[in-house]
C-alpha cells in the first residue's frame, strides 16, 4: 500500500508518517525501487499512534506503548504506569494552568478598560504590583524603565 492510501486510512498527514519512519515507529517495507509498501499492520500501529498522540502521549510514550502493544508477555501494570505517568503530567499542566487562569481573572478584575494609561496588567507584568509574583513566592524581574 502506498503512503498517499495509508495516510487516508491512518488519517495522519503524509508528513506525519515520513516522520515516524524516520524515527523507528513503524518500518515499512521498502521495494526495490526505493518506494514504501505500508502492510496492513503499519496502518494499524499508525492509527494506534495517532489515537496516543490525540491523547497528548508524547513521542517516547508513544515508543513505549508501541513496545508494549507488541509484547504479548507483557503486564498490564507496565500499560498502566505509562498511562498514570502521563496523567499526572496532565494533572500538573491542568494545576499550572489553574494558576495562570486565576492570576489573569484578577488581573482583568482590576483593570479599568477605559482611556487612561494606568493598566495593572501591564504593572504586574513589568513586575510593579507589590501583591503580584514576589508576594505568590515567584522571583520578580527587575523593574523596567
Amino acid at each position: 500500500m502506498h503512503i498517499g492510501d495509508v495516510s487516508k486510512r491512518s488519517e495522519l498527514p503524509v508528513k506525519t508518517i515520513r516522520y515516524y519512519e524516520d524515527i523507528g515507529l513503524i518500518r515499512p517495507f521498502r521495494g526495490p525501487n526505493g518506494y514504501r509498501d505500508f502492510s496492513e499492520s503499519d496502518v494499524h500501529k499508525l492509527a494506534f499512534l495517532a489515537r496516543a498522540r490525540s491523547l497528548g502521549f508524547t513521542i517516547a510514550d508513544c515508543r513505549a506503548l508501541l513496545a508494549l502493544y507488541e509484547d504479548r508477555q507483557r503486564a498490564s501494570a507496565d500499560v498502566k504506569r505509562v498511562a498514570e505517568e502521563h496523567l499526572a503530567r496532565i494533572e500538573r499542566k491542568l494545576a499550572e494552568l489553574d494558576g495562570m487562569r486565576s492570576v489573569l481573572v484578577h488581573l482583568v478584575e482590576r483593570c479599568q478598560g477605559d482611556e487612561r494609561p494606568e493598566c495593572p496588567i501591564l504593572d504586574d507584568l513589568a513586575g510593579v504590583l507589590s501583591s503580584g509574583r514576589a508576594a505568590k513566592g515567584q522571583a520578580q524581574e527587575p523593574e523596567l524603565s
